[in-house]
């Protein structure tokens, strides 16, 4: 089992520091969520379908990620407090080049 270090800020701005497995077929906010970085609820609302931005976050590092898919744009496009550095968690699958990631999760929708 090969596991990375990912750097998480959650939304009161906290940064954790968390432990992922790359062989788990694991994405983002399901590691968010087994963390409890977020109120419960407020994140993969839609299961990880690309269809609610509820696991929202800004990258904060350097990092060459996967294409965005055609849902994935779709969705940031009708979604709140997007940046030029959104992407939905539940399609950035946990990876070895993931390796010391940062994200800081975008606000809770109102």
């Amino acid at each position: 089992m090969n596991d990375i270090t990912i750097h998480i800020t959650d939304r009161d701005g906290t940064t954790h520091r968390v432990v992922a497995p790359t062989d788990m077929n694991m994405n983002l906010m399901e590691l968010i969520r087994s963390y409890e970085l977020a109120e419960e609820g407020t994140i993969g609302v839609c299961g990880g379908m690309a269809m609610c931005a509820s696991c929202q976050c800004y990258i904060d590092s350097d990092h060459e990620l996967p294409e965005m898919s055609y849902d994935e744009d779709l969705m940031l496009a009708e979604a709140f407090h997007v940046e030029a550095n959104s992407r939905l968690g539940c399609q950035l699958f946990i990876t070895e080049n993931l390796e010391g990631l940062k994200v800081t999760l975008a606000p809770a929708e109102d």
